[in-house]
């Protein structure tokens, strides 16, 4: 619909019979020789920016401005504190790159939710039915660092640097930023920004890459941006730990940069633990989340296509329905990975159009719990 937002809730057997019925009719979604074009364009380094200096900062701010910050965005400082084991992260790439097999462990398919991650950063600025959109025509590098800092355009400008294949601003100036600008909001936003340029979305070392400039600048108009973070949260067995349940005031994040982790355990054993994942070593529902209704599909597309920073994937919440505690069905799955594109060439600001407007009718099913938690369909269909 092009003059208003469409939200439809469906019942769940009703989906259920439309996603059996859709799969029967098209098949599956992997196509023999296919090679995504995210896999050449998108590097995972192990590396990580230096946060210092960021977690110093932090600590100097009095409460107002502690609060200010929250107030605006969220849990993410909470993410300065996050232990990245690249042990375990060195592995989760090479398993997943191995088989191109996402998220799915053994039997068990996972995937990050928009829910989940929503839930972890507690950002009052996200919105759940709202996506963060490339604009094809949007303002200039140099102006939307103008809006966020609140400095001239010859002070911007000078500032901007190439690094690779892209333009940056390096911390360094954003540092002295935070430290300086008269304007405390400023700071905040400035600080901000560097959590989603060195911490979220790094890219080149010590710079915060244009295109995060420009997720954080259309913020308002709701993104979600911690792999590690839902990675632990899920399979809490792996290490013994657990989290308690979701409360208004309990923050998954601070809790998770608490635990104390492990750092014995060796590349190849993560890689091992990885591969013979079973059910019962699966928390399958975040226990900070609470959906009452899961949104599956936006538009004409059979799932939720979602576009990134540097890309657009597709997500599709229907393979993963006892994340939500609801029971499991057949979902379909036929286009799905041919969704993936990257942000370059002539034609993909017409997808990019596509799916913005697909997200002007986005439809949620209700949550239905039963035993066992997946349909005899769906156990023939993944088998």
């Amino acid at each position: 619909m092009e003059n208003g937002f469409f939200d439809k809730v469906e019942d769940n057997a009703a989906v259920r019979i439309w996603a059996e019925t859709t799969q029967q009719e098209k098949g599956d979604s992997l196509t023999e020789g296919y090679v995504s074009e995210l896999l050449d364009f998108t590097r995972v380094s192990v590396t990580q920016n230096n946060l210092q200096e960021m977690k110093e900062i932090w600590a100097q701010w009095d409460d107002e401005a502690k609060r200010l910050f929250y107030c605006h965005y969220g849990d993410l400082p909470y993410l300065l504190d996050v232990k990245i084991d690249e042990r375990l992260f060195r592995a989760l790439v090479q398993y997943w790159n191995s088989a191109y097999s996402y998220f799915t462990f053994g039997k068990v398919d996972l995937v990050p939710t928009i829910e989940e991650y929503t839930a972890l950063i507690r950002c009052p600025k996200i919105q759940v039915d709202r996506i963060y959109s490339k604009a094809a025509n949007g303002p200039a590098f140099s102006k939307r660092l103008m809006n966020i800092t609140g400095m001239s355009e010859q002070w911007v400008t000078a500032r901007i640097k190439q690094k690779g294949d892209c333009r940056c601003i390096p911390w360094r100036h954003l540092r002295d930023l935070i430290l300086a600008h008269p304007d405390m909001k400023k700071r905040v936003d400035v600080f901000a920004l560097s959590i989603y340029g060195l911490v979220i979305f790094p890219k080149a070392l010590g710079h915060i890459d244009e295109a995060v400039s420009d997720i954080f600048d259309r913020l308002s108009k709701g993104t979600t941006p911690l792999l590690l973070s839902w990675f632990h949260s899920h399979f809490w067995k792996v290490e013994k730990v657990s989290y308690r349940v979701f409360s208004e005031n309990y923050s998954p994040l601070k809790e998770l940069a608490a635990t104390p982790r492990r750092d014995d355990i060796t590349e190849e054993n993560w890689t091992a633990i990885l591969q013979n994942l079973q059910e019962e070593d699966v928390e399958w529902r975040a226990p900070w989340m609470v959906p009452d209704e899961i949104l599956y599909r936006c538009g004409d597309f059979d799932w939720v296509p979602l576009l990134g920073v540097w890309g657009a994937v597709g997500y599709a919440p229907l393979l993963v329905l006892r994340q939500y505690r609801s029971r499991q069905f057949t979902p379909p799955t036929y286009g799905l990975v041919q969704c993936e594109f990257v942000f370059t060439g002539n034609n993909y600001k017409r997808r990019v159009r596509k799916i913005s407007n697909a997200w002007n009718q986005t439809r949620r099913m209700k949550k239905f719990a039963a035993n066992p938690m997946a349909t005899p369909e769906y156990d023939q269909w993944r088998i």
